[in-house]
């Protein structure tokens, strides 16, 4: 079964994420207002698909994003560096009292019965005033790319963020690379300048661009302006709902070749049942139920978006791409921070039906 996607062969990079990087202080399971330390992890919904796609299955990714020259800005390409991604970075100089930032995100993981709570500082974030003009597309891809990558949370920071997803998006398109774009509506940063109906207007201008959509009912209906599913889910593992709202994406959409989502039914903070699903060329495709003990879930859906791409990238097969997303994304949500630690082997082995029996 083909996945209806025209993916060119010859291209120096993969793929190219095009977000804001941010870094998350995490103080593990204690709240932050009893916390006396935190880790630092490096972040960014579309760093995260470019680094899972370097580490874990050793493909040519880039980020082009927003950088400050600030000790803060070196911890953070310290980490892209790391992770084997090639940045493309606007640069920004601290004046050393108000930024510009590289913006925070507090989360602290919960525990049990207790839920994770998340909450940000972006007050004069770098990536924000990023503008169409600032990168030079012509010379990022240059030497081909196959795929181009952005978010709902990178295109809600500012009214011009929006716009350079869409000159960055008509860029790849012309390069010959296939777009996807997060959802990730996030209702709290779209309320600060223009609310759902702005949300609705920028994205709708991006969507014409993209060829795969990621996100479930909700993204779909607030950040599309799309009719929710005549049909109620019996649960949240159930995709009915889901797969109802593919034709009421086409009517607006007709040009999107596939929606793919995760599906998460939260029994507590390290209890997940975890499944996920796609439309592609016409076909729907679900994988397995996993029964998830959860040590941090931040970034388990971005682990999904890379497994999945990169099984497009590989020329799997489309139900064969969703297992792989599925069992990146369960794995990621074992490890601390927001990127992987996994390996293709053992994505490949769980995707396959792999336990948890000692590795010798």
């Amino acid at each position: 079964m083909s996945s209806g996607l025209t993916i060119r062969k010859d291209a120096a990079l993969d793929l190219v994420s095009l977000g804001a990087l941010v870094h998350r202080l995490d103080p593990g399971i204690i709240p932050f207002r009893k916390a006396t330390e935190c880790k630092i992890h490096v972040s960014g919904g579309e760093f995260n698909v470019a680094a899972n796609l370097a580490d874990c299955f050793r493909m040519n990714t880039g980020i082009a994003t927003a950088m400050v020259e600030y000790p803060i800005g070196d911890l953070i390409a310290e980490r892209v560096r790391a992770m084997g991604v090639r940045p493309f970075y606007k640069r920004f100089k601290h004046n050393g009292v108000n930024g510009p930032n590289m913006a925070t995100v507090y989360s602290d993981r919960g525990q049990g019965v207790r839920a994770p709570v998340v909450f940000y500082n972006r007050s004069n974030e770098a990536a924000a005033q990023l503008k169409p003009g600032d990168f030079d597309w012509a010379a990022i891809f240059a030497g081909g790319v196959k795929w181009f990558h952005s978010g709902g949370i990178f295109a809600a920071l500012s009214e011009s963020t929006g716009e350079v997803i869409v000159e960055g998006m008509k860029a790849a398109r012309k390069a010959g690379a296939i777009t996807s774009f997060d959802l990730n509506f996030r209702e709290k940063l779209w309320n600060i300048w223009g609310g759902q109906q702005k949300a609705v207007d920028v994205i709708g201008r991006i969507v014409q661009n993209v060829d795969v959509l990621v996100g479930n009912e909700e993204d779909l209906q607030k950040g599309l302006g799309i009719p929710g599913p005549e049909v109620e889910a019996k649960s949240k593992l159930d995709p009915s709902a889901f797969f109802a709202m593919i034709d009421n994406v086409l009517k607006k959409h007709p040009h999107v070749k596939g929606v793919a989502t995760t599906l998460r039914e939260v029994h507590s903070t390290n209890h997940h049942s975890w499944s996920a699903v796609a439309w592609l060329n016409g076909k729907t495709f679900t994988a397995p139920t996993a029964e998830l003990t959860v040590l941090d879930r931040v970034g388990g859906g971005d682990g999904f978006a890379s497994g999945f791409i990169y099984g497009l990238l590989s020329d799997e097969n489309p139900d064969e791409a969703v297992r792989l997303g599925w069992a990146h994304g369960a794995l990621l949500t074992t490890f601390p921070g927001d990127t992987t630690m996994a390996t293709v082997e053992q994505v490949r082995a769980f995707a396959k039906g792999g336990s948890a029996r000692i590795q010798r």
